[in-house]
């Protein structure tokens, strides 16, 4: 090897070698009855790994990433955008810099939502689910995905075909777990013992799930500990309404992008978020990093998909790790500045089945 010429590259085009202290930084969080552990913080690819931004932008994002500890990537077919282009851009990943390091990774994948014309090009049939995931292994590079996900309950599909063919996933080899996302606590515990019936029992659901948006809490979580599984949250900042960039809003600003929060931004969805930034205050944190811990206080989720689209974002929500606790009173608070419904429900409605 010429390792002048190599010491010349930039450092992102330099040979991959991951910090040799990346599994000092945290504990990692059984995932229900599972043998499956995951990082309290996993990385979620829905919208900065797409061809909207630059490969080696996104490459140094993962690379942190999996620097700091943090060995899940959370990813789905239609993840972009386009649509299907975030696990190609991961396959370039793995191909350059994760290769050799499969075995420690925790990838995951769904299917459920429009990804291609025709009557098996979305929801939960048994043709769409397994032609979607033989296509992400191809577009991921990988033999298998650690978790393969329901992305939403298909009212038209029989549940027992849906869950069926994520068994037969896991039986073909091509994922080593299988969970839903979006599911109703009703749906989730049908779904469940349908699961267990095959011998193939599911382990995690992925709710959106937020200080603003906590309708897991009643019902489903109880649901998920009743049938011992785990619940890793997204949307943990309600799109960026529970961070600093809204503190200092008067009016309704039109967001163009992925999703509009226009409708979000009331007078009284400020409110409550500035409140809660006073509390986040008072404990050192920023709203952030307080929304963040309070999703992984004890009871709630196993581990929360986070984005970021720099390695100073990334920072930034790991720092929610360095305070977990909060004590009943703040608890309450918390409790009393949310209460009310904050129209943060982009996905629930999904759930109801």
């Amino acid at each position: 090897m010429d390792y002048e010429r190599v010491n010349s590259l930039p450092e992102l085009h330099r040979p991959y070698t991951a910090a040799a202290d990346r599994y000092e930084h945290f504990g990692y969080r059984r995932v229900g009855n599972s043998g499956l552990l995951l990082p309290p913080l996993s990385l979620g690819l829905w919208w900065n790994f797409g061809d909207n931004r630059p490969f080696d932008a996104q490459r140094e994002v993962l690379r942190h990433a999996f620097d700091s500890g943090i060995n899940h990537f959370d990813l789905a077919n239609n993840y972009g955008p386009p649509a299907g282009s975030a696990e190609e851009n991961f396959g370039r990943m793995m191909r350059k810099d994760f290769k050799g390091y499969r075995n420690e990774l925790v990838i995951s994948s769904k299917a459920g939502y429009d990804m291609w014309p025709g009557p098996f090009g979305s929801f939960g049939s048994r043709k769409y689910l397994i032609s979607s995931a033989e296509a992400s292994l191809q577009k991921l590079g990988v033999n298998y995905v650690d978790i393969f996900y329901s992305h939403r309950f298909d009212p038209k599909t029989p549940l027992e075909e849906t869950i069926g063919a994520l068994d037969t996933l896991v039986r073909q080899g091509k994922a080593l777990y299988a969970g839903i996302s979006s599911y109703s606590a009703e749906r989730t515990a049908q779904a469940a013992q349908i699961a267990r019936d095959l011998g193939t029992p599911l382990v995690i659901h992925q709710p959106s799930y937020n200080i603003l948006n906590p309708w897991v809490e009643h019902g489903l979580l109880d649901t998920l500990r009743d049938e011992q599984m785990g619940a890793i949250a997204f949307t943990p900042l309600a799109q960026g309404l529970l961070t600093d960039k809204y503190l200092n809003t008067t009016e309704v600003q039109r967001q163009g992008g992925r999703r509009s929060l226009e409708a979000h931004l009331t007078e009284e969805n400020l409110t409550k978020v500035r409140r809660l930034n006073e509390v986040a205050q008072s404990r050192g944190q920023s709203l952030a990093q307080m929304s963040i811990a309070w999703l992984l206080r004890d009871g709630a989720a196993t581990s929360v998909l986070i984005g970021a689209s720099s390695t100073a974002q990334l920072d930034e929500n790991l720092g929610a790790l360095q305070n977990l606790e909060f004590s009943s009173e703040e608890l309450a608070q918390i409790a009393e500045i949310a209460q009310g419904d904050a129209g943060i429900d982009w996905w629930k409605a999904s759930a109801i089945g």
